[in-house]
């Protein structure tokens, strides 16, 4: 299923924030967001496909469903309400709801032939032995429906992504050969699985900076890291408003300091 050519660091964005053509020029991966929001209809699936460039890689973020309760405002854009009960949606808990929401998101990625899946919890998720007893029963269940060389990823948020859960989010991502997506900017990863996979958020205090700009020195700063870290297969995703450009000048800077990028 996965055509994903990862001999070099992919540097892209979540989403496109320049016309395809101009986005296809210039970067060899691209994060799908609206397969979040809802998942997307098997036409448009045939449609984008046939519309990139051959040896592009595509990677998408999770169905909302799975990792946000009803509750969240993104569901607001979600255009119909997902079947079974609502109240068994989200936070990885191990329903029927959820487990079944997780097999239409595996059904879109084999269309799409996506390199990796990665899902995003909210920072409302809460850290505690009842959610590492239900995440635990859901990567059980998930993880046996899905393709093996397609790449799973887990971007936690919250007390999730504290030193409190650090010993249990690894023990979780090593059973179940999940690999740990950060901000690499903000926290090293716990347990890479095949991809060091890297989302952008801005720099601050808080988990995202949507707004801000990277300097030349942040982006020097994170290729300092991805070469002490040495991983051959690394995603870099840049998500925030100046993120085209951001994405294009870190590519510039990576091939200055001898890192091939793609």
């Amino acid at each position: 299923m996965s055509h994903c050519l990862s001999e070099v660091v992919r540097v892209g964005c979540c989403g496109f924030p320049v016309s395809r053509s101009k986005y296809f020029s210039i970067f060899s991966i691209v994060e799908l967001q609206n397969t979040f929001y809802n998942p997307p209809d098997l036409d448009w699936v045939e449609s984008f496909r046939e519309s990139i460039p051959h040896g592009f890689a595509v990677t998408m973020k999770a169905w909302q469903a799975l990792t946000h309760l009803s509750t969240s405002p993104t569901w607001r854009k979600m255009k119909a309400p997902p079947r079974g009960s609502i109240k068994n949606y989200g936070w990885l808990k191990p329903t029927r709801e959820n487990v079944e929401a997780w097999a239409k998101v595996i059904e879109v990625a084999r269309a799409l032939r996506a390199c990796a899946v990665v899902l995003q919890t909210p920072p409302t998720m809460p850290f505690s032995e009842e959610s590492v007893s239900w995440v635990r029963a859901f990567f059980r269940e998930a993880m046996a429906i899905t393709p093996r060389d397609l790449i799973i990823g887990w971007e936690p948020r919250g007390e999730w992504a504290s030193n409190r859960s650090t010993e249990f989010l690894k023990t979780i991502l090593e059973e179940n050969c999940v690999t740990n997506v950060v901000d690499l900017l903000k926290r090293m990863p716990i347990h890479v699985y095949k991809v060091l996979y890297v989302r952008l958020h801005g720099v601050g205090p808080s988990e995202v900076n949507y707004g801000y700009k990277y300097s030349d020195g942040d982006l020097v700063k994170l290729i300092k890291y991805l070469m002490e870290l040495g991983h051959p297969h690394s995603y870099v995703m840049f998500n925030n408003v100046h993120m085209f450009s951001d994405a294009r000048r870190f590519k510039e800077l990576a091939e200055i300091h001898g890192v091939a990028v793609r």
